[in-house]
Formats: C-alpha cells, structure tokens, sequence
C-alpha cells in the first residue's frame, strides 16, 4: 500500500496521504510525502500553516510571505480576499472551462 488514496467527489479529486506520527525532539511530527511537498511548492526551512476549520478539518499550506503592502491596504482585508480566493477557488475553475 502506498499510503495515498484517490477519491472523486463532486468533480473535486481529493487525494487522502497516511503517515505515522513519529517524535521530533520534544514534540511530534509528520513527514511530507515528497509529491505533497512539490505541489505545496515547499522545502525544507520554509513556513507551512495549519488552519482548522469549523468542521474539525485541518488544512495545510504554504505559509504566506509578509511583504510590505500599497498603502491603503489593511493586511486583514487582504488575508480575507486570500482565503475567500480559496474557497471559491472550484466555482472559478468551473467558470473558466465554460
């Protein structure tokens, strides 16, 4: 067994990764499968995020970098355009085949 498996969901293609817990120092971690990482665009030294949302999932993603912003933009307006970007990111895609 690979440790992925490919499921078909609404026109959506999810890929589900299992790996074991292991301990790092002090603390527990995970390894990335080296074609998650490639589609992250990650590395070793760079910053990932873990946001949980209201469903207890947990979502992983390349941590953004913070650079300094025109002025006039709040960085919180900017973080919610990011995230609603997103979300709305399959209703945008389907737009675009049509």
């Amino acid at each position: 067994m690979t440790g992925v498996i490919k499921l078909t969901k609404d026109k959506r293609v999810e890929t589900r990764y299992f790996r074991k817990v292991g301990r790092m120092g002090n603390s527990l971690g995970v390894s990335l499968p080296k074609s998650l990482a490639v589609k992250l665009n990650i590395s070793q030294g760079d910053e990932i995020e873990f946001i949980e949302n209201d469903r207890g999932e947990v979502v992983l993603r390349k941590a953004r970098k913070g650079g300094k912003l025109p002025d006039g933009v709040r960085p919180e307006v900017l973080e919610v355009f990011f995230d609603v970007f997103e979300e709305d990111e399959g209703i945008l895609e389907d737009l675009r085949v049509r």
